[in-house]
């Protein structure tokens, strides 16, 4: 199966130098200041349930914010801009009855992604700008029980979970998305019926696309909300053979730093890494301890210590923040791959 034209650029790209992914999308819309009629425009003007915060439908509702959201970020250096698709399943859409807006909302989103990159190429001819599906990892768990009197029940199937991703990436390809992201993982169980749908829909598109995998730590302890340690999960996930595996969410890149520095060196791919502006702050402007300037600098003390191939910025990071990352690393030498010893590799927990 043959790489898709988008692959075989990103991999000339990343070759070359560090690339620089986007910010929150979450903290822009804030600054907006959006009441339920944005949310509601006139596709959703009959919703029985409030929509207020649903920012997956703003893609149809107010896309001229998405666009320009995605414009900022892409000026402010980013070579890679991710959907506004966090939350565009099925399975999290049924909190706002909205299950059947998925198709449409993943399809919007990709489009205007898409549209954005194109006006940045076509400003700076020079450049190469990609687009990410991203794919959250939805509101339910397949490992967990949600119920404390009985261990054994489960909220939903992985058959369930790889029927939402499938129909999202296929939509969000078809929109125009370059990569597709599984992102803040936090249920590896989940992810890996992300990766089997993904490889199912690659198979019968018949061009092979870059997977970009990304977990997220959910505290000090280390490991995953379904408990595994980080060489635990890429022993979990190795197997997809991704374009990259990374951190994102939860922590800043001070408490991110030690599970970064063990991905790096067990993982032969390239490693990604978006951290929040440190940790929450109801006081801050966009509710995170950390200035542009900060998140910049810790930034490029990863990329010096050879930890990352690709970087960017999750919550309550802006244009601000990416513009920062993407001077401090700008000069630095991209990690080079890892090659770790063959041997068998098994994982539970640990």
């Amino acid at each position: 199966m043959n790489k898709s034209k988008a692959f075989q650029e990103l991999e000339q790209l990343i070759s070359q130098r560090l690339l620089i992914m986007d910010g929150a999308m979450g903290t822009m819309i804030q600054q907006h200041k959006l009441e339920e009629e944005d949310f509601r425009g006139s596709h959703f003007k009959d919703a029985k349930k409030d929509l207020k915060g649903n920012n997956d439908l703003l893609s149809i509702t107010r896309p001229e914010i998405i666009r320009d959201i995605h414009l900022e970020y892409l000026r402010a250096g980013a070579d890679i801009i991710e959907t506004n698709t966090f939350s565009a399943t099925k399975i999290a859409q049924a909190d706002y009855g909205l299950e059947e807006a998925v198709s449409l909302i993943n399809l919007e989103s990709a489009k205007l992604a898409r549209e954005a990159c194109d006006i940045v190429m076509k400003e700076d001819p020079s450049r190469k700008c990609f687009v990410a599906g991203s794919l959250g990892p939805t509101n339910k768990t397949a490992s967990l029980s949600p119920d404390v009197n009985n261990p054994a029940f489960r909220a939903i199937t992985f058959d369930e979970l790889e029927q939402n991703y499938y129909d999202q990436i296929k939509d969000l390809v078809a929109g125009g998305a370059d990569i597709i992201l599984p992102e803040t993982t936090f249920d590896t169980l989940n992810l890996k019926a992300a990766i089997f749908a993904f490889k199912k829909f690659e198979r019968e598109h018949g061009e092979r696309l870059p997977l970009m995998l990304s977990v997220t730590i959910t505290d000090a302890s280390g490991r995953t909300l379904s408990g595994q340690t980080v060489e635990g999960f890429w022993n979990s996930v190795r197997h997809a053979n991704p374009f990259s595996v990374g951190i994102n969410c939860a922590l800043g890149a001070r408490e991110m730093r030690p599970y970064m520095a063990e991905l790096a060196k067990i993982s032969d791919c390239y490693v990604s890494c978006y951290p929040n502006a440190g940790l929450p702050n109801p006081l801050s402007k966009t509710g995170y301890d950390e200035t542009p300037d900060m998140t910049g600098r810790y930034m490029g003390e990863f990329a010096t210590a050879g930890l990352i191939n690709i970087v960017g910025g999750c919550c309550g990071t802006t244009p601000g923040h990416i513009n920062k990352i993407a001077n401090s690393v700008k000069d630095i030498e991209p990690r080079k791959v890892s090659n770790p010893t063959p041997a068998m590799r098994l994982s539970g927990f640990e």
